[in-house]
């Protein structure tokens, strides 16, 4: 029998759609310019068409489906239609290596691919491995679920969902080590909504612009379906293309906006950033990496009535943790803010005592429940009755807590401790630099020593810019090399990807296309 008392995700699309049911509530651009329209009423029954659809190829309660392909309204219909039907949504990175998404589907044990048919080769090459039984294409075909769900009668689903079932295994980015699934509720994804919709004074008369991937629990989680859950109206486009982002703020006077870090900087070095009509915003938030302190200095200079929020968490806790709220970036610019509505969050030190500088963990109802089939990595995780989260932090008298680094990311150089990102933030303040990572390399003498890794602007040599970092910093923090290259290697959510750079550093030797 249903519990009257159960709340699901897919609940908060229904109830938005009897609330408001002929607003717009989601309008998509492909990449190549066509849009679908959606209203709340129309999305709702789409998804309830897409669930019974999904249930009609033999999927059953708690099968796990992959949801392979970039954004578009398909893939959130995909999602929510999973959720409606007692599925376990399995999101995948579209750049992932046949490797690694192989991986992720053997580990998951899918067998249903929701699949962009743009990406249905690479697929097909390593489908043989694993579990997958049935791949159905998202769009742009009359056999897919787009067209499945666009018309006809809405049915009625014989299934029984529970707020205490996994909706969704989101799997963590892997920047350190194997991907793990964390396993997330109904429940858990719900609390979250709400922790969003309160710390970021989401309201639904905001007109909010999505670029990131959808696949990314930041960019789903944080800011798409809190928004659906409100009544806002939503625009929706594949991929964060900066012309195009800057454009779209000016011409359809988007008022809030999200995206990485790399791409606000991407932003702020664009040449119609000073001359496109940006004033229609009126509520930023990045998050998913650390932003440099120098380009939220120019953000804020050159759009000082804007309000900035840091969003700072992790997939486990799907994803938001904390927030610095706008009237609080004068006072500590560098703060990742205090815990959101649900989340409770304390510092502590290899032996679980409460200290001003150490690891910070949660207790939380937004928490996953642990990692698909990983016990051991779960227990590791939870151990102490808290979810340990790996990132080192300091926390002021005041609660406020300042991201130092992943734990694994902090160098030991002579026995020293040093954090990358303080480097990293006095490399940003040379005019050549347009964006840096700093990462610890074996050393014979030092333990490890300390290594940046540039992009730059305009011409600069290695020598200047560890003569510039040699004013700034301690003499032991300063770079003992740097590596000029024309990327840094990221993950399509904006995460740098430091194990990559070592990788590189370590295994030739240098860095590709160095330079000086």
């Amino acid at each position: 029998m249903l519990d009257l008392r159960t709340s699901t995700v897919a609940d908060v699309l229904r109830r938005s759609a009897a609330r408001v049911p002929d607003r717009e509530a989601l309008r998509f651009v492909d990449g190549a310019g066509q849009q679908r329209v959606w209203t709340y009423r129309e999305l709702d029954a789409a998804v309830t068409r897409a669930a019974a659809a999904l249930l009609a190829t033999g999927a059953a309660k708690g099968d796990r489906v992959a949801a392979y392909g970039r954004n578009s309204d398909a893939y959130l219909i995909g999602f929510l239609a999973c959720a409606r039907a007692g599925l376990v949504h399995v999101p995948l990175n579209y750049n992932l290596t046949s490797g690694e998404l192989a991986y992720l589907l053997e580990q998951s044990g899918s067998t249903v691919a929701l699949v962009d048919p743009a990406l249905a080769d690479r697929l097909a090459e390593i489908r043989a491995g694993t579990a997958v039984e049935r791949v159905i294409p998202l769009r742009d075909s009359a056999d897919s679920l787009l067209a499945w769900c666009s018309a006809g009668p809405v049915p009625e689903l014989d299934v029984t969902v529970a707020d205490d079932d996994l909706v969704q295994l989101l799997y963590t980015s892997g920047t350190t080590s194997s991907p793990k699934g964390a396993m997330m509720t109904h429940r858990a994804l719900l609390h979250e909504y709400v922790s969003c919709i309160v710390a970021l004074d989401f309201t639904e008369d905001d007109l909010p612009l999505h670029v990131m991937p959808l696949y990314h629990s930041a960019q789903l989680h944080v800011f798409l379906l809190p928004n659906l859950m409100i009544g806002s109206t939503n625009r929706l486009v594949e991929a964060p293309d900066p012309t195009d982002i800057l454009r779209r703020i000016d011409s359809e006077r988007i008022s809030s906006f999200f995206a990485a870090p790399t791409v606000w900087v991407a932003l702020t070095n664009h040449a119609e950033f000073s001359t496109r009509d940006l004033t229609s915003l009126r509520k930023a938030y990045y998050g998913a990496s650390i932003m440099p302190g120098p380009v939220l200095q120019r953000l804020r200079e050159h759009l000082p009535e804007l309000g900035f929020y840091n969003c700072f968490g992790q997939s486990e806790i799907a994803p938001l943790a904390t927030v610095l709220r706008p009237e609080e970036h004068d006072e500590r610019p560098d703060s990742a803010g205090r815990p959101v509505l649900f989340v409770e969050a304390k510092v502590v030190d290899e032996q679980g005592e409460e200290v001003a500088l150490g690891e910070v963990v949660y207790r939380s109802p937004q928490l996953c429940t642990g990692y698909w089939n990983k016990p051991e990595e779960t227990a590791e995780a939870f151990r102490g009755g808290w979810f340990h989260s790996g990132d080192l932090v300091r926390r002021d008298e005041a609660g406020y807590l300042f991201v130092v680094d992943r734990i694994k990311d902090v160098i030991n150089t002579g026995g020293v401790l040093v954090a990358s990102r303080e480097v990293e933030d006095a490399l940003y303040e040379h005019p050549a630099v347009a964006e840096v990572a700093v990462v610890a390399l074996p050393d014979p003498k030092w333990i490890e020593r300390i290594a940046a890794v540039v992009v730059a602007r305009s011409a600069v040599s290695e020598a200047e810019l560890i003569e510039h970092a040699r004013g700034r910093l301690a003499g032991f923090k300063v770079p003992k090399e740097v590596h000029f290259v024309d990327d840094l290697p990221r993950n399509s959510s904006g995460k740098l990807l430091k194990r990559v750079l070592r990788d590189q550093l370590t295994g030739a030797g240098r860095a590709p296309s160095q330079s000086s």
